[in-house]
């Protein structure tokens, strides 16, 4: 009988052990958190929307949102692991991922690039224009403007820099991304529209392959946040003019200027339309992409 009772503490002993074997085990929570930075642009109005009326927190995610007016302070923060993902643009996709940087396109963006402009150009032959080199705004200000007139490129990372210096009279022109070129309409300036007849946006949002990996559920319910919100835009997009105004501190009197585009759900570029992105940057910035579509592009966030 003593030999039983001993056989079952035994038993009991080893139980325990096992269950407190198993409870440590566990795989640990997803992490349902992420870190974004953003451009002042209308891109941005789906994610804000989405983190106002709470579209993230029903999904079970936590994101913070971080304004930069700064391309390169963005980047910045992108590579130092601050950041999960970021709103970027093609071109400088292509030319981090060429550097060494693992990001990938998670969906592209919609965007609105107008030239802002002080004084009448159209008896001009060479124009003294803004804008960011390893960028998007060279990319579009040499396909709408180089068979016309002559380009003295100024390049200049910071928004609120460009706006000045237009308004002062140093600059001809500069591609300024809405809302904040038509606050740059009401102090005065002109908004010139460009018109992309391209089948994608220039932007994207792109995540590191750390996230992509580590944070897969999470990046799934941003899409799936993102999406819902875009489609409420598509309804009525005053709300969301409403809220580009409150997050950027702009001046409420832009609000029916602001151009909005046509927002679309969560998508990837084709290869074709990167294809073609990369000829210019062979062509007028002289680095060479040697990069296959699978490198740039993750689309198993989109429906």
């Amino acid at each position: 009988m003593r030999f039983f009772k001993g056989l079952l503490s035994s038993l009991i002993i080893i139980a325990m052990f096992f269950c407190a074997g198993c409870s440590t085990n566990k795989a640990p929570a997803e992490d349902l958190t992420l870190k974004i930075g953003v451009m002042p642009a209308v891109d941005s109005a789906p994610i804000f929307l989405a983190h106002k009326k709470g579209y993230f927190e029903e999904l079970g995610l936590k994101v913070e949102v971080q304004v930069y007016t700064n391309a390169m302070d963005r980047q910045g923060a992108l590579q130092s692991g601050a950041l999960d993902g970021a709103m970027t643009d093609v071109i400088a996709l292509l030319n981090n991922v060429e550097n060494g940087f693992n990001i990938k396109v998670t969906t592209s963006t919609d965007g609105v690039f107008p030239f802002l402009v002080k004084e009448d150009i159209s008896g001009k032959t060479t124009l003294t224009a803004g804008m960011m080199e390893v960028s998007i705004t060279n990319y579009l200000s040499d396909r709408c403007l180089s068979e016309q007139y002559t380009l003295d490129k100024v390049y200049i990372n910071d928004i609120p820099s460009r706006l000045e210096m237009i308004s002062k009279g140093t600059l001809d022109l500069a591609v300024i991304p809405e809302p904040m070129a038509s606050q740059g309409e009401l102090n005065g300036l002109t908004k010139l529209i460009i018109e992309n007849t391209d089948a994608y946006s220039p932007d994207v949002m792109v995540f590191t392959q750390n996230a992509i990996d580590k944070k897969a559920e999470a990046l799934k319910r941003f899409h799936q946040a993102y999406n819902k919100a875009v489609d409420e835009i598509a309804q009525d997009d005053s709300e969301a003019r409403d809220i580009l105004i409150e997050v950027l501190s702009l001046k409420p009197e832009i609000k029916e200027k602001i151009i909005m585009p046509r927002y679309h759900k969560a998508r990837v570029p084709s290869e074709e339309y990167l294809n073609g992105v990369m000829d210019w940057n062979e062509k007028v910035l002289k680095k060479k992409i040697t990069l296959k579509y699978e490198d740039l592009v993750e689309g198993k966030f989109v429906d």
